[in-house]
């Protein structure tokens, strides 16, 4: 089968090969996936790199998530063959390739009126998403959140969740084009960080009092200047550092101001607590067949074209959603 593949880590479009590779044999288990689509994040970036979370033994292909068809599966898992699923693979058979590997508990069937592009493009994101407003921040009805790179996959999912759960949401965004997608997918207030300050345009909306919570995945000065607009017992959350570096947390302006600093890593739940990793998937799968949230996928690529693709990813040049459809 072909698949992507790194074998020494460094810049994606240095390290990632298209080559023949063997198909893997599910164990235990595990479900050998035909892939019909694989949506790109930029931890795929981080993969090649090797400074993601998870070091998986080289040579691996990446690709976070997917949706497909069961073609071949262990002989404990839970999806016979000929399921359509949805989820996260199992490194280092990621699903950059045309067949992939995952645990039974790390992908769900597939509702049907669900296409497999909106299947897989919803799942990392919102999951995360959902994960960081919801169980980290426990996002209220009335309460301001504020989203950061909002025209983006996971900042996206922020603002249709946030919007679906009643927060007043202030999307930042870089450009005309990207505001007017964040602006389609029911954010209230939209800054263009390019020209506009969004400190002052959310304490003005808020009367100085800030927002209840921030949704980060950028960092670095972002992340600075979100301490600067939070509300008292307000909620930073730490989804990523898109921007090249993590922020740094003023202990003492934490203290004063009354506010938490949260990390959000998503992909800790898949081990530790599965149970509510299921129950986040039927809710937003709920959501997506109601049409109250919809993945914003404004590009697909064969596989031939994946590699571009995430360098476009990683360089800012898209926007929402980009799925591989091998």
């Amino acid at each position: 089968m072909r698949a992507w593949t790194v074998r020494d880590h460094g810049d994606p479009a240095e390290v990632l090969v298209l080559a023949e590779v063997p198909t893997p044999e599910p164990v235990g288990d595990q479900v050998v996936v035909a892939v019909a689509a694989c949506a790109l994040n930029f931890a795929d970036a981080l993969l090649c790199r090797g400074t993601y979370q998870e070091h998986p033994p080289l040579p691996f292909t990446p690709g976070l998530e997917v949706a497909g068809v069961v073609v071949a599966a262990g002989p404990t898992a839970t999806h016979p063959v000929g399921t359509r699923v949805a989820g996260s693979t199992s490194l280092p058979h990621g699903g950059l390739a045309e067949r992939c590997l995952a645990r039974s508990t790390d992908v769900f069937p597939i509702p049907e009126g669900l296409d497999d592009v909106t299947a897989a493009a919803m799942h990392v994101t919102y999951q995360t998403a959902w994960f960081a407003l919801h169980r980290r921040a426990a996002l209220s009805a009335g309460e301001t959140l504020l989203v950061h790179a909002a025209a983006g996959g996971t900042g996206s999912a922020a603002v249709q969740l946030g919007v679906v759960a009643g927060a007043t949401v202030v999307a930042t965004a870089g450009g005309a084009e990207k505001l007017d997608r964040c602006r389609r997918l029911g954010a209230q207030v939209v800054v263009d960080h390019r020209t506009q300050d969004f400190v002052a345009v959310v304490n003005e909306l808020t009367d100085g009092r800030g927002a209840d919570v921030v949704f980060d995945p950028v960092g670095g000065d972002t992340f600075t200047r979100s301490t600067r607009c939070i509300a008292w017992e307000g909620r930073l959350l730490v989804v990523g550092a898109a921007g090249g570096s993590y922020g740094d947390v003023r202990a003492n302006h934490v203290m004063v101001k009354n506010y938490s600093v949260v990390g959000v890593h998503w992909g800790g739940y898949r081990t530790r607590h599965p149970d509510l990793v299921a129950a986040a998937q039927a809710e937003l799968v709920a959501l997506a067949v109601e049409g109250r949230i919809t993945p914003l996928v404004t590009r697909r690529v064969p596989l031939e074209g994946a590699r571009d693709a995430l360098g476009d990813l990683v360089a800012g040049g898209t926007t929402g959603k980009v799925v591989v459809v091998p």
